[in-house]
Formats: structure tokens, C-alpha cells, sequence
């Protein structure tokens, strides 16, 4: 069987609630899934305070991206993906 090493973009919007704030979850991505990550947006509070919000471009494998996006409704993140670009 044939490992599909093909490189995919995915887009992504991701809600990061403030009790996530000093936990490296966009590294993680990175590090961890081996995707690269480009933040295309980003909304973060004065100070910290509040959600964020990150628009994000992932490239990767599909299988990447796949482990990449089950590691954040892991953490029960919010995330819309470019198929749902109208509810951004």
C-alpha cells in the first residue's frame, strides 16, 4: 500500500478559550502533527482577556492534517472549517 505523501491546505477557524491561553496549542500543530501552520488572523483579548480566535492555514499530508484537527475537538476547541467560510 501506497503512503500518500501529497501536501493538502486545509482553512481553518479555531476558538481558543482563555483557559487554554498558556497552553501551546498552535505549536503543538507544529511540533507534534508536523503540519505547518500559517495564522492568517488572529483576535486575542487586551491583556490576554477572553477567547481568541485564529484563522489558520494548515499544510500538510491528509493524514496530518486529519491527526492535527482531532487533536484540537480533542481539547473540545471550536473549529469551523473552509467549508462553512459564510458562518466566519
Amino acid at each position: 500500500m501506497a503512503i500518500d505523501d501529497t501536501l493538502n491546505y486545509k482553512r481553518i477557524r479555531v476558538r481558543i478559550p482563555k483557559n487554554y491561553h498558556q497552553e501551546p496549542v498552535i505549536s503543538r500543530l507544529i511540533s507534534d502533527y508536523g503540519l505547518i501552520v500559517n495564522i492568517t488572523a488572529a483576535i486575542l483579548g487586551a491583556n490576554a482577556i477572553g477567547d481568541g480566535w485564529f484563522d489558520l492555514e494548515l499544510k500538510g499530508t491528509q493524514a496530518q492534517i486529519h491527526s492535527g484537527l482531532t487533536y484540537l475537538h480533542d481539547l473540545e476547541l471550536e473549529v469551523w472549517d473552509d467549508t462553512k467560510i459564510s458562518d466566519w
